[in-house]
C-alpha cells in the first residue's frame, strides 16, 4: 500500500472541508522523525492566498483530517506546518502485508503503458569503453524499474553498423581472410580497427578500394554485406558478453542497427520536404528551428541528408522513433544517452512534434547523464591516456576485489572468494555510478567504491548477508514472523515506516528516471537496521517481541535485495 497517496488523499478530503480544496496538500515523509513521519506543507501558501492565519487554518484542517485507524496523531508546528505520525498497529498491519507478498505489498501501477528504453548503444567498430558504462547500467535499472511497476519495456540497444568507416573494415577483413588472418585479427577489435584507419590513411589505393565498397555495402552488395555481416556477428559477441560480465538484461534480440533502418532514410526526408518541414537548400536536406535559436538569434539548423546523398545518424533517429510508434505503439520514449546530445534530442522531438510522428499522447525524454572522471578530474583514462577497455575495468574490479575479501575473509576457498568476489566488484563499479545524481559527472575511486562502510554497494551487500545469518539463526520459518504487535520503540517504528516507504521511492525514481533515489533510499534503510539491530535484542527479546523484529528484519533484508536487483546488483547469503 502507498501510505504517501491515502495520506494525500484524507489530506485533500480535509482541505475542502476547510474550505481551500483548490490548493495542494504537499504531503512529504518528514526529515526528522522526533517529529513525525509525515507532513504537510500546503497549508502556508494556502492560507498566504485566500489571507488566513496559518496556523488557524492548519488547526482546521486537523479537525476535518480523518485519521482512519490509519494516523496515531496530527500537530501544527512552526508557521502551519502540520506532522503526521502513523498509528503503531497499522504500521505492524501493513509490515505483515509485505511480508505476505512476494512484490512487497507493491502495486503495479504502470500497467497498460508500453515504455521504449534505448540505452547502451556502443559502435560496433570498436570495444566497449567506460564511456558505454553510464547508459549501459543507467538504462538498465530504469528497465527494471519500470517493468517492476508493471510497464511493458522495450529495450532497444541501437548499434552503430553503418557508415563510411565500415567500408574501410570490410576492405580490411577481405584482405585478412585472403591471408586466412581474419579469425585471428577480430579477435582483437581495437587492434583490428587501428590497423585498418592506418592502412586507409597511408594507403591510397586501399582507400579507394574502401570507398567503393561503402558504395556496394550501401547499394546491398551480396559479396559485401556477407563480409560486413560477419564483421558485425564478431562485435556483437564481443559487447554480449561484456553484459553477460556486467549482468545487464539486454540479449541479442534487443539490438537494432542504423542498417536495419537504411531503406527508409529516403522516405524519411521526402515526407519532412513534402509537410514543409524540411527544405532543400542547394542539394542540403535541412530543418529550420525556430525554436531553438542561437545567442545571435538563428533559428537552428537539423541536416537531414548532406548535399551528396548521404544520411545522419539522427534521420535514423526519426526512422527508429516512427517505427516503434506504428509497430509497438509506444506511449513513452526514454533515451539514455549523455548529456552533450541534449540539443540533438531538443531538434529530433520538435521536428517529429511538427512532422506528425509524435503525437501529444505519447512522452519523449531524453535521459542525461555526466561524465565518469579519474582522479585528475578528467575524462576517465589510462595511465598513458588511452581509452580504458569495459572489460578491463571489470577485470580489475574484480581483482581488487578479490584481495579485500582474502584479507578480510582468509579461512574462505578459493572457490568462494572468487565467487564472492564477482558479485562484490561488478556491483561496487554499478553503484557507485547510480548512487551518484545522474546528471552530474563524478569522480571513479577504487578505495571508495570498494569500501565496506558508507554508500557502497559492499555496505549494502553485507547488510544483507548479515540480515541473512541473523534470520538462520532464528531457525524459524518466515511465516512464524507474522504477528499482531504495537511496535512501541522508536527505532522499530522508524524502521517500519521506511519499510512502506518503498513504494513511494519507486515512483518517485520512475517521475524523474533517476536511480540515485533508490540506491540512497536503500542506504538509509541498511544504516537505519544497523542501528535498529546495536540498540535492540533479537534472538532474546520476549517472544512477541522477537518475532516483531525478526519480520522487521525479514522485511528490510527482502527490501534490500529486491531494491538492489532493481539496480541490476546481486546480494550473497554470505560475505
Amino acid at each position: 500500500m502507498n501510505t504517501s497517496s491515502l495520506l494525500t488523499d484524507l489530506a485533500k478530503e480535509a482541505f475542502e472541508k476547510a474550505g481551500v480544496g483548490e490548493y495542494p496538500v504537499i504531503l512529504q515523509a518528514a526529515k526528522n522523525p522526533q517529529f513525525g513521519d509525515y507532513q504537510i506543507n500546503g497549508v502556508m501558501p494556502a492560507a498566504k492566498k485566500t489571507q488566513q492565519n496559518p496556523r488557524e487554518l492548519a488547526e482546521k484542517v486537523i479537525q476535518f483530517l480523518d485519521k482512519k485507524n490509519i494516523i496515531q496523531s496530527l500537530e501544527v508546528a512552526g508557521p502551519g506546518f502540520i506532522n503526521i505520525r502513523l498509528d503503531n498497529q497499522y504500521l505492524n498491519q501493513q509490515v505483515n502485508l509485505a511480508l505476505q507478498d512476494s512484490r512487497l505489498s507493491i502495486k503495479p501501477s504502470l500497467k497498460g503503458e508500453k515504455v521504449v528504453i534505448d540505452y547502451s548503444s556502443p559502435n560496433l567498430a570498436k570495444e566497449m569503453h567506460v564511456g558505454h558504462l553510464r547508459s549501459t547500467i543507467i538504462g538498465d535499472s530504469l528497465n527494471r524499474i519500470y517493468q517492476f511497476m508493471g510497464a511493458d519495456v522495450v529495450p532497444q540497444n541501437h548499434v552503430g553498423d553503418w557508415g563510411t568507416q565500415f567500408g574501410m573494415l570490410v576492405t580490411y577483413l577481405i584482405e585478412q581472410e585472403q591471408k586466412s588472418e581474419s579469425e585471428f585479427i577480430l579477435s582483437d577489435l581495437e587492434g583490428f580497427y587501428r590497423q585498418a584507419k592506418q592502412k586507409f590513411d597511408e594507403d591510397e589505393a586501399f582507400a579507394n578500394r574502401a570507398r567503393e565498397n561503402v558504395v556496394r555495402l550501401q547499394h546491398n552488395d551480396p559479396e559485401i554485406l556477407k563480409y560486413w555481416r560477419k564483421f558485425v556477428e564478431t562485435s556483437i559477441e564481443h559487447i554480449q558478453a561484456v553484459y553477460e560480465r556486467l549482468g545487464v538484461l539486454l540479449t541479442r534480440d534487443d539490438i537494432f542497427g542504423e542498417s536495419e533502418y537504411n531503406d527508409e532514410l529516403p522516405k524519411i526526408v521526402n515526407s519532412l520536404l513534402e509537410k514543409g518541414v524540411a527544405v532543400d537548400d542547394n542539394g542540403t536536406k535541412l530543418v529550420y528551428l525556430e525554436n531553438l535559436r542561437d545567442e545571435n538569434d538563428q533559428p537552428g539548423v537539423f541536416i537531414v541528408q548532406k548535399k551528396d546523398g548521404g544520411y545522419l545518424y539522427a534521420t535514423t533517429d526519426f526512422a527508429c522513433l516512427k517505427t516503434n510508434i506504428q509497430d509497438h505503439h509506444a506511449t513513452h520514449f526514454i533515451y539514455v544517452v549523455d548529456s552533450r546530445q541534449s540539443l540533438h534530442f531538443k531538434s529530433l522531438f520538435d521536428i517529429s512534434e511538427r512532422a506528425g510522428w509524435l503525437p501529444d499522447s505519447v512522452l519523449a525524454e531524453h535521459v542525461a547523464f555526466g561524465t565518469m572522471m579519474g582522479q585528475d578530474g578528467k575524462p576517465f583514462k589510462t595511465r598513458t591516456g588511452g581509452t580504458v577497455k569495459l572489460i578491463d575495468l571489470l577485470d580489475e574490479a574484480v581483482h581488487r576485489a578479490t584481495e579485500l575479501i582474502q584479507d578480510k575473509n582468509p579461512d574462505l576457498t578459493t572457490e568462494e572468494v572468487n565467487q564472492i568476489a564477482e558479485v562484490v566488484g561488478i556491483g561496487a563499479i554499478k553503484y557507485a555510478d547510480l548512487s551518484k545524481n545522474r546528471l552530474s559527472d563524478y569522480i571513479f575511486n577504487w578505495d571508495r567504491m570498494l569500501s565496506f562502510e558508507g554508500n557502497t554497494a559492499p555496505y549494502l551487500q553485507y547488510a544483507y548477508a548479515r540480515i541473512n545469518s541473523l534470520l538462520a539463526r532464528s531457525e524459524l520459518e518466515p511465516k512464524e514472523f507474522i504477528v499482531e504487535f504495537a511496535y512501541q520503540e522508536p527505532l522499530e517504528q522508524q524502521l517500519a515506516v521506511l519499510l512502506l516507504q518503498f513504494e513511494e521511492v519507486l515512483l518517485q525514481v520512475i517521475d524523474s528516471n533517476n536511480p540515485h533515489y533508490l540506491a540512497n533510499y536503500l542506504y538509509q534503510l541498511a544504516t537505519l537496521f544497523s542501528r535498529f539491530y546495536e540498540a535492540y535484542d533479537v534472538l532474546k527479546a520476549p517472544d512477541e517481541t522477537k518475532l516483531a523484529r525478526l519480520g522487521l528484519s525479514d522485511l528490510t533484508g527482502r527490501t534490500l535485495k529486491q531494491g538492489l536487483d532493481l539496480l541490476g546488483i546481486n546480494v550473497l547469503k554470505r560475505m
